[in-house]
């Protein structure tokens, strides 16, 4: 089995109704490890090494957060910022991280149909993450395409239900070591592979 981390990321995960029955239905998985940032560092004091470590232990990286503005919570960025350091993740003596697998998974309030070139956010969802996609790329990563739940306000409790169940169907499938994972990258979104 691929080994999976999931770098989770929500400042307010008790107010969540998505991303926290996400992170509960894999964390079982033997081949899952959930890190949750806001709780292993509530002071942003996040310990490098450890994290290189667990980075360096997996073959599928996600980055599983709510989208924020366009973007990821601060937490995130900060685990950017320190983790992914010049000569362990990029540059010519960089490459710990290289031939591994990135994605992210996301939440949004806005419903699919706002993601488009006509619609309330004037582009398709892919182009906000250009950014973690570039980021792999640096750091010699293949870039899956994301996990994605839109209009998370509106969904009702079965659609979650279904989403949750969705989300650990397709982890199993990425940690499926028999998997061509090229497969998934011909996808808009890797919820479309199960």
């Amino acid at each position: 089995m691929r080994k999976i981390l999931i770098l989770f990321a929500h400042p307010m995960v008790h107010k969540s109704r998505v991303n926290r029955q996400l992170i509960e239905a894999v964390e079982g998985l033997d081949h899952v490890t959930v890190n949750n940032l806001y709780e292993r560092y509530p002071d942003f004091f996040i310990d490098v090494k450890y994290e290189q470590e667990l980075l360096l232990e997996h073959d599928i990286i996600i980055w599983h957060h709510p989208f924020y503005w366009y973007s990821a919570p601060a937490m995130i960025k900060e685990w950017f910022d320190l983790v992914l350091e010049h000569g362990f993740a990029y540059g010519r003596e960089g490459n710990a991280l290289a031939g591994k697998h990135a994605m992210t998974c996301i939440t949004t309030g806005g419903r699919e149909s706002t993601y488009q070139g006509n619609g309330l956010n004037r582009f398709p969802l892919h182009q906000f993450l250009l950014p973690f996609n570039q980021s792999a790329h640096l750091c010699k990563m293949e870039y899956l395409p994301p996990f994605v739940v839109h209009g998370v306000h509106l969904l009702s409790e079965k659609e979650i239900s279904d989403t949750v169940l969705q989300y650990r169907k397709v982890l199993q499938y990425l940690g499926d070591q028999d998997i061509n994972l090229l497969m998934a990258s011909k996808n808009e979104y890797v919820n479309q592979l199960v």
